[in-house]
């Protein structure tokens, strides 16, 4: 039974990990946040007017590849995932929270939260986790399901072709407000596209299976994010409120709670590779930023590893 380390427990390793654990290999996943979710994150704000909820990653998802689309119905029939038309016809949305489907994925691997891997080191035909507080065990195989920024500085030292792929891949940042307020703001639709320096901005508590006061998460343009990238959430947290105000054509809004996070690499370009995999070190990558901006491309990304993975295996048997 092969084992194999999966960096990421994003929607990416995730997938990876459903493909490799149903063949019979012994996955476990590591993970610097607290909990899963990646791109697809969710905040939850007590306010005085009862808890605000904020999906502040990826707004929405859409259903085109035939795999993905029998893992989204297994999601609505689970009552986790539901279609949110206001954004678009395609749109789909986790419930009662975006990073809800991530969670019910993660929840059937062994998930080792709060580890920062740093590096990997090659031992005999073996992957050791490098950084603080890592375990001392060996896997046959690691994959590296995180965004090509991070996944570049680790691939280097071990196959540079590898590297080269994601040196190229870059992303572009983001800055995403959530704010809460005691009223509702003057605006029927409840959705903005490219208003001044806004990408982006949708009441929130008006998705489906979402409760709560009025809450919105605006997210800058990938231009502002930029220009504005090392400035500090205090100092980004009044210009995208001021920019709310000015495109919803209202002035002076007091939130009852607000928080700001930057997305350093939110938006991948896309190399339209699919994934990478050296089989003779059995070391690969998968991830959005192999295929395009979207949640499906992380989920296709990751299954299509786990597939070269296991032919290779099998290939080799």
């Amino acid at each position: 039974m092969p084992s194999v380390a999966i960096i990421g427990a994003g929607i990416a390793g995730l997938s990876c990990a459903d493909a490799l654990v149903g063949q019979g290999w012994r996955v476990t996943l590591f993970d610097k946040g607290r909990k899963a979710g990646g791109r697809m994150a969710s905040r939850r704000i007590e306010t005085a007017h009862g808890e605000a909820s904020f999906d502040f990653g990826a707004q929405y998802f859409t259903v085109r590849d035939a795999g993905f689309a029998a893992e989204v119905g297994r999601w609505e029939q689970a009552g986790i995932a539901a279609r949110w038309p206001e954004a678009r016809s395609d749109a789909w949305i986790g419930v009662p929270t975006m990073n809800v489907v991530v969670r019910e994925m993660a929840a059937r691997h062994e998930v080792r939260f709060m580890h920062h891997v740093s590096g990997l080191a090659r031992e005999g035909n073996h992957w050791r986790l490098l950084g603080e507080g890592m375990p001392a065990e060996h896997f046959d195989a690691a994959v590296l399901a995180l965004p090509a920024e991070q996944a570049a500085p680790i691939l280097t030292l071990h196959d540079f072709e590898l590297a080269r792929t994601a040196l190229f891949a870059r992303s572009q940042p983001c800055w995403s407000g959530m704010f809460a307020f005691p009223t509702a703001l003057p605006h029927a639709s409840g959705i903005l596209r490219n208003c001044g320096i806004l990408a982006w901005a949708a009441r929130d508590s008006a998705k489906p299976g979402r409760a709560g006061p009025e809450s919105w998460v605006v997210q800058a343009s990938p231009q502002w994010s930029t220009a504005h990238l090392e400035r500090q959430p205090e100092e980004i947290a009044p210009l995208l409120l001021a920019a709310l105000e000015e495109a919803t054509g209202t002035a002076a809004l007091t939130p009852l709670a607000h928080s700001v996070h930057r997305w350093r690499y939110a938006l991948s370009a896309g190399t339209g590779l699919g994934s990478l995999w050296n089989g003779s070190k059995r070391i690969g990558a998968c991830g959005d930023w192999l295929l395009g901006p979207r949640v499906e491309c992380a989920w296709v990304s990751g299954r299509m590893l786990a597939e070269r993975m296991l032919e290779a295996d099998r290939a080799a048997a």
